[in-house]
């Protein structure tokens, strides 16, 4: 929980459950939303495929939040989950005879969105089922069994070479479609990865506030007090799952738009432990911490990329080298993390907001 400012208090259930609780904060959201419209105009092109590379990982990561920080359930495979997304999506824009109404309206990307998080959602459940009867080590074990039965057999053996493709999908450009808006730049893939990141941080963060919510944080807690309290955890776990994969087909989906196509190279296992070494850098149990994890390791690497490959004339080889150099920082990232601030970046926020909030009382 948070702290109101000296001298404000509520007087009503309502306001105690209302999003913006002051005028403060109502400005603060507001200016925030003037940023985000007009980040294309006041950086350079370079910092725009590095906005939308950060909201791809919230994206990616808010189901591996979900999972681990609400519901207690450990996932180490959810790449596979955005890859199940990715091509779905990808094949419904390419392969299926949309009518001409559908496409002349560019209906068949959002269509396609949908259906993705679905499918990405419904494989969820199906490694999701163990967690019924199993947890901790051994659910470990059955979500790495999805990534490697999805990824470098599935989709690389049998997938990817539909339609006597080698390797990969790769959509026309014009392919891809959001009513009349046809996304073929950098500045359209970041308004739409903001608007993604803006709807699915609403709809979790409502979830976690209904019944559901806190039937999952219940069985973090202590599955056998909630299901003491008549919780039915299997239940529940099993919509955990559909909803984390639901929002990892949303994002592999959204990739698509950015890469313009798809490759089993994009979802490799490294990404699934990545992701959950993010909500250990941004804070687990934190909505914030999946949006403060993903910025502090994308940009960590986009400022690796900045100063070794200037250094690449001198030294060739770190060319090489960048790809091991990235995740030997990520690495040490996670671990300093939890060793000096296991909370993550979350808590900071919150206890600097905290400060502000109780001042001049703020001991």
């Amino acid at each position: 929980m948070g702290y109101l400012p000296c001298g404000i208090y509520h007087e009503y259930y309502k306001q105690d459950h209302a999003w913006w609780q002051t005028r403060f904060v109502y400005v603060k959201m507001v200016l925030l939303v003037l940023v985000l419209i007009l980040f294309p105009y006041l950086v350079s092109p370079m910092w725009l495929s590095v906005a939308y590379t950060i909201s791809y990982y919230i994206l990616a990561c808010m189901g591996v939040q979900l999972l681990i920080g609400y519901c207690g359930q450990i996932t180490l495979g959810h790449a596979a989950f955005v890859a199940v997304g990715a091509y779905t999506s990808a094949m419904m824009v390419l392969f299926i005879p949309w009518p001409k109404l559908i496409v002349d309206w560019g209906l068949a990307y959002p269509i396609s969105m949908i259906a993705a998080g679905i499918a990405a959602g419904m494989w969820s459940v199906l490694f999701g089922l163990p967690s019924a009867r199993v947890k901790g080590f051994y659910l470990i074990m059955t979500t790495m069994a999805a990534q490697w039965i999805t990824v470098p057999f599935i989709i690389t053996q049998y997938v990817s070479r539909i339609g006597g493709r080698g390797h990969y999908f790769s959509l026309p450009p014009g392919t891809v479609k959001l009513g009349p808006w046809v996304i073929d730049s950098d500045v359209k893939v970041y308004y739409l990865s903001a608007a993604l990141v803006v709807l699915l941080t609403l709809v979790m963060a409502n979830l976690l506030r209904s019944k559901v919510g806190r039937a999952w944080i219940a069985i973090r807690d202590n599955d056998i007090a909630a299901e003491t309290l008549g919780v039915n955890i299997v239940w529940y776990k099993l919509v955990a799952f559909f909803v984390a994969g639901f929002f990892a087909g949303i994002a592999g989906s959204f990739y698509v738009t950015a890469l313009y196509f798809v490759s089993p190279e994009h979802y490799e296992w490294f990404f699934s432990l990545m992701w959950v070494g993010v909500i250990l850098i941004g804070g687990v149990g934190s909505l914030h911490g999946t949006i403060f994890g993903s910025m502090f390791v994308v940009l960590v690497f986009k400022f690796l990329e900045m100063t070794i490959i200037p250094m690449t004339d001198m030294f060739p080889w770190f060319a090489m080298k960048l790809i091991y150099i990235k995740e030997s920082a990520f690495g040490l990232a996670v671990v300093l993390f939890l060793l000096y601030e296991p909370n993550g970046l979350s808590y900071r926020y919150w206890q600097l907001k905290n400060y502000f909030n109780l001042w001049p009382f703020s001991y």
